[in-house]
């Protein structure tokens, strides 16, 4: 496949592992398959690693192939190029950078899903919105656009979203900005879902109290999670915060 010289300079601008995994095999082969993303590089979100390539302005298209177990399966090359976009995105690594860095200034470093801190260099930027529904935000440097997230929370993110109505659907903004995915300090729903959710992490002095937690646990022969409700139920209760 022979491609222009400024798709090929897009192409080597990518720096990040796992975008550049998925557009070196896809040199090299000229398509890749969930079943490569998975079995060879071990990465067990394929979409995800398809949309980092996508998140600096190069075009993915998605077809099927026959998969080792003869089933269909996904498999992803490049689409047609368009130069407009490229001059959009060019400079999306400087950008998000800084936009890390203020993040960091700002809130500390920490995943903003769990809460906790972790070294900078694990963290990593994330849309609010997901790209695919709220767009391309180069050339915003708000720091409100985006969050930092371990590894863990963005790949949870990632499924949930991509298992989302309004990410395969409507593409509704308005519904991102309200999905505890985005805005996990205020929310009304979580991927469409009127649930709640509440991530705990316990770190240094604090891991005797779940450790405490977990024996009464296996004393009850219940979850950790029934006892933590339990709990925060008596507390609620006994200080009448409910009306």
């Amino acid at each position: 496949m022979n491609y222009s010289k400024e798709f090929l300079d897009l192409l080597k601008s990518v720096t990040a592992k796992r975008p550049k995994t998925v557009i070196d095999h896809i040199l090299q082969y000229g398509f890749i398959t969930t079943e490569d993303l998975k079995n060879k590089y071990g990465y067990n979100h394929p979409p995800r690693a398809v949309r980092d390539v996508k998140e600096y302005g190069i075009p993915i298209e998605m077809y099927r192939v026959e998969g080792g177990d003869g089933r269909k399966i996904a498999a992803y090359r490049f689409g047609e190029f368009n130069p407009e976009i490229m001059h959009r995105i060019s400079g999306r690594t400087a950008l998000s950078k800084k936009i890390k860095e203020e993040l960091i200034s700002l809130h500390g470093a920490k995943c903003f899903i769990y809460n906790e801190i972790m070294d900078e260099n694990v963290l990593q930027i994330d849309h609010r919105v997901p790209f695919e529904v709220g767009g391309d935000l180069v050339g915003e440097i708000e720091t409100k656009y985006y969050m930092l997230l371990s590894p863990s929370a963005n790949s949870l993110k990632s499924w949930a979203c991509e298992k989302c109505a309004n990410w395969n659907n409507q593409k509704n903004k308005e519904i991102c900005l309200t999905c505890y995915w985005a805005y996990p300090e205020n929310y009304s729903h979580i991927a469409m879902i009127p649930i709640r959710r509440l991530d705990i992490i316990w770190q240094g002095n604090e891991i005797s109290v779940y450790e405490a937690l977990k024996k009464q646990a296996e004393n009850e022969n219940t979850e950790i999670q029934d006892i933590v409700k339990k709990l925060l139920e008596i507390f609620v209760k006994n200080n009448s915060i409910i009306a």
